[in-house]
């Protein structure tokens, strides 16, 4: 078992899965919404990325790579928005609206799916290569071009978005609505638009980790399944509402991914992951730093 190899993966999947994790945190923590069309906004921001560059060769232009992962950031902004449009705006002020949330987030979810796969077929659609094909190793450990790329990539989206939420008086909502979602509305923060702002920043988020994923998992109508899961889990496992929980579970998981991988298989990911969030949650109910209940009870 080569420790260097596992702990590479680990981090390369921890720096993914923890944006698709800290992104559902965000948007329940601030809208009480449970956004479950993240499979949806996952594909969508893959096939936009794909499609562009379909465009682009068909016209014999040069596309920058690099520009892949801002076109799969736009697009995943885009279908976030396209979510709080139809799944936040009109049914955010109804009652019980957190079970509204999530059927309509689950119908959106499931109706952009068929959507896809109408439009674009079954088949897988692959990306260029985003990063090239160099590599470093260093003690014995190699970061191979795609690794470095997704984990430097995923670091600096990561970084920007949580100093744009400290620095920016929109961050500054987002955070207000974060701690107490009556207070802020109390004082004039208006629900709606930062709906927009959460969904599409959040959105981004999911783009980013789409085009990164794709470099291995290939687009396919039906690919942001298992991350939404996996988003979702960790979510669940940091604490709904925690950024510093979902970077905790997403590294936690990683590891486990990345060891199961390497030791018994891949098949056996999901029942070795399942496990430890459950172990996890009997310990701690809220998550490993969910302290929200009683603010969004409120």
């Amino acid at each position: 078992m080569d420790i260097g190899i596992i702990a590479v993966n680990a981090l390369t999947l921890a720096c993914i899965y923890g944006m698709l994790a800290i992104g559902i945190s965000i948007t329940w923590s601030s809208l009480g919404l449970v956004n479950l069309a993240y499979g949806f906004m996952f594909a969508f921001a893959g096939y936009g990325a794909w499609q562009i560059n379909a465009w682009c060769s068909a016209a014999h232009l040069a596309l920058p790579p690099v520009a892949t992962l801002a076109i799969g950031v736009l697009c995943g902004a885009l279908a976030g928005l396209l979510v709080c449009a139809l799944a936040f705006i009109p049914i955010h002020d109804k009652p019980n609206f957190t079970m509204r949330g999530m059927v309509a987030t689950i119908a959106i979810d499931l109706i952009g799916t068929q959507g896809l796969l109408w439009y674009f077929g079954p088949r897988a659609k692959s990306l260029p290569e985003i990063f090239g094909y160099w590599q470093i190793e260093y003690g014995g450990i190699v970061l191979t071009a795609n690794t470095a790329g997704a984990i430097g990539s995923s670091i600096l989206l990561l970084g920007a978005v949580l100093l744009w939420m400290k620095s920016s008086r929109r961050g500054l909502e987002i955070r207000a609505m974060m701690m107490n979602p009556h207070a802020a509305s109390l004082v004039g923060i208006g629900v709606r638009r930062t709906g927009l702002y959460v969904m599409a920043l959040t959105g981004g988020l999911a783009g980013l980790a789409a085009v990164l994923l794709s470099q291995t998992y290939y687009v396919s109508p039906f690919a942001g399944f298992t991350p939404l899961i996996k988003g979702v889990s960790i979510a669940l496992c940091g604490g709904l509402g925690s950024v510093a929980g979902a970077v905790i579970a997403a590294v936690i998981l990683g590891i486990n991914e990345a060891v199961t991988a390497a030791t018994i298989g891949g098949q056996y990911v999901l029942i070795t992951q399942f496990a430890l969030i459950i172990a996890i949650i009997v310990v701690r109910p809220r998550g490993i730093a969910g302290i929200l209940d009683r603010a969004r009870e409120a």
